[in-house]
């Protein structure tokens, strides 16, 4: 018996996946338990036509990543920090303040998690980093830490 899975079955399939099955396991386990559904014509169009949503809402994610990357490549923005004597900053630069100054200079609301550079940020300059837009689009970027 053809069904379609709903939740990760361990042996059969992932979620969503279109499985040939024993007829008493799809009757006795899997559609009793909620675990799949049988694969009727109408199901395997209704899978079908999920796959190319999500196809296309993936699509256009990776294009406006694509796009954001053209914009900001080579960009800088400019992070103030106060110091105190002999130009050491009180703390460090962290991702999240470059992530503040990334929505204020360029409208891009970005998780710190998606920031990377080495080492850190403890003095007046410009340092680069690394900003993860999607899976395989990273902008390269500077960062300018000017004094308050």
């Amino acid at each position: 018996m053809k069904v379609i899975l709903t939740e990760d079955v361990k042996g059969s399939g992932k979620k969503g996946d279109l499985v040939e099955v024993a007829d008493s396991y799809a009757r006795n386990i899997l559609l009793k338990k909620g675990l799949a559904i049988e694969a009727t014509a109408t199901a395997i169009n209704n899978k079908k036509t999920q796959d190319a949503a999500k196809a296309h809402h993936a699509q256009v994610e990776l294009d406006a990543a694509r796009a954001n990357k053209e914009r900001l490549d080579g960009k800088s923005v400019t992070v103030v920090a106060k110091a105190g004597t002999g130009g050491r900053l009180f703390g460090a630069v962290t991702a999240k303040e470059i992530a503040a100054a990334l929505k204020s200079e360029y409208k891009l609301d970005v998780d710190k998690k998606k920031i990377t550079f080495d080492g850190e940020i403890k003095a007046f300059g410009t340092f680069s980093f690394e900003l993860k837009l999607h899976n395989g689009v990273v902008a390269q970027m500077k960062v300018v830490v000017k004094e308050a």
